[in-house]
């Protein structure tokens, strides 16, 4: 009984949960579900089979957590209980177990839109889901047994009937969307489409419904007034009441995205006759005929043109980051403190450079190195302008009358960049990416350059370990753009072996 209670403590969050779940706009609801009876508006009719598809998954969940205890609790095994209230208890237990079950499956289902059949997808892709959601509610249901200490229901039985609902969901399914496919190709079914504006978009839509029949419409023709060289055109927007009625028209899908009071004007027409109404919007001469379409608050948004961006990869890199810098300021903190006061002991001044620089996105940060110049080294760049001997945003001289005896050193081998670990650790920099530029030199960039700011800055770089004695500048920002555009992974790794290998030849400057 205290099982039995726990279950429905349980239980009842989920039916609010489900009761008050946001329903699939009706656009997502009609899919190839809806041929089943072509005079019920799809919205109602999307619904509707929703719950049979429902009812038969529930169906097959209570048959397959049967054959489950079957198994696992054989009948001859049932006789060794010690009395019939005990088995009377276990069935209780396992019927609620049964239950709870069904509701976390059928959630789990719905929210991976398994209760439609886009015909676009692959079996494959659905079956994806299939195993996605049962796995879930699987584990979700285990991880409630294993904190309520419940353990009369047998662990056994859970897998079972996971693995057999997995198998059954499956295999019905599969027979469904083959049936649904054999009653599409033979036209069983199908609504009779008509098409406003015989124009590119409407002619290529009319292609698509005569030789694509699994999308469940059967083209009329059109209305339109500019094109009646077409032997399909059946009249003008004018004769819209009379070809509805003289063709059994279904539905009707305007394709003239400039002509806004007509579209309105045909559209309380159909609303008039109870058809169905769709907008192809502007496809922009065939360039969004693929594009996703998704909501931004209330307003629907097509996208045109997305980059993709790796998420996955990105946090890997991060990861890296930090833990390679972290353990790079554990091993090297007692040579920056020795090497900081060398630093000191050479010329007056602090031991730590702390510079103004630019990172990703143009944010300003402060980047930390050892210092390797005199201490107004800063003020002294602007005279020194004019001995540069580079080319564009980018400040070198080779007999920097600035830099000091153990700066060269520090230099030489790269030491004096060990700090701007703790800039990789908050986040501001990356152990790879393009060189950090500071503001006076940013201030210089053209246009183009600044693609190079689209990653945060790192320590060492494309440009650091093949073009380092390269003057030009131009050069720089295309091994950083190259670095950014053909970003992987590997190339980071390869990039910071490369730059160790670079150290040990003492290859800065």
């Amino acid at each position: 009984m205290a099982f039995s209670l726990q279950l429905l403590t349980l239980f009842a969050p989920l039916l609010a949960v489900a009761a008050t779940s946001r329903t699939l706009p009706p656009q997502v609801e009609a899919s190839a579900d809806e041929d089943f009876n072509a005079n019920t508006p799809p919205r109602f009719r999307g619904r509707r089979v929703q719950r049979v598809y429902a009812a038969i998954d529930a169906l097959c969940i209570c048959v397959c957590g049967a054959l489950a205890f079957l198994l696992r609790f054989p009948p001859q095994s049932l006789h060794r209980l010690q009395t019939p209230s005990t088995l009377i208890g276990m069935d209780n237990r396992y019927a609620a177990f049964l239950l709870l079950d069904v509701a976390l499956i059928l959630l789990f289902c719905r929210s991976e839109h398994l209760y439609r059949t886009p015909l676009e997808i692959s079996f494959s892709i659905e079956l994806l889901s299939i195993v996605k959601a049962i796995t879930f509610a699987t584990l979700l249901l285990i991880s409630f047994l294993y904190l309520s200490a419940t353990h009369t229901i047998s662990r056994a039985v859970v897998l079972i009937s996971a693995v057999m609902n997995i198998a059954a969901f499956a295999v019905w399914r599969y027979a469904k969307r083959r049936y649904i496919v054999r009653r599409r190709e033979h036209g069983i079914g199908a609504r009779n489409a008509l098409i406003v504006g015989a124009g590119k978009i409407g002619q290529a839509l009319a292609e698509a419904f005569e030789t694509q029949k699994l999308l469940g419409y059967n083209f009329i023709g059109f209305l339109d007034s500019d094109h009646a060289s077409d032997s399909r055109i059946l009249g003008n927007i004018a004769d819209l009441r009379r070809v509805a009625r003289r063709y059994f028209v279904d539905e009707i899908f305007i394709t003239l995205p400039s002509a806004r009071t007509l579209v309105r004007d045909v559209a309380l027409e159909a609303r008039r006759h109870r058809l169905a109404v769709n907008v192809i919007p502007d496809l922009y001469d065939g360039l969004a005929w693929n594009a996703p379409l998704r909501r931004l608050g209330r307003f629907p948004v097509m996208d045109l043109h997305s980059t993709s961006i790796p998420a996955g990869a990105l946090a890997a890199k991060r990861f890296i980051d930090v833990c390679l810098a972290s353990i790079g300021l554990f091993v090297t903190a007692p040579l920056i403190g020795v090497l900081a006061l060398f630093v000191r002991r050479d010329s007056p001044g602090p031991a730590f450079y702390r510079s103004l620089r630019v990172g990703r996105k143009g944010q300003i940060f402060t980047c930390y190195k050892l210092r390797t110049m005199l201490a107004d080294a800063d003020q002294l760049k602007s005279s020194l302008r004019s001995r540069n001997e580079r080319d564009g945003a980018f400040f070198k001289i080779a007999d920097d009358p600035r830099v000091t005896p153990i700066g060269k050193l520090l230099r030489r081998y790269s030491l004096d960049e060990l700090p701007q670990l703790w800039n990789v650790l908050t986040g501001d920099m990356s152990l790879v990416g393009p060189r950090p530029h500071p503001v006076d030199d940013f201030n210089l960039y053209q246009l183009e350059d600044l693609r190079r700011l689209d990653v945060k800055p790192g320590i060492t770089g494309l440009w650091q370990v093949s073009a380092r004695q390269d003057p030009s500048f131009h050069r720089s920002v295309m091994l950083d753009l190259d670095y950014i555009e053909n970003w992987t992974l590997c190339l980071d790794m390869r990039i910071i072996l490369r730059t160790f290998a670079s150290l040990v030849r003492a290859e800065g400057c």
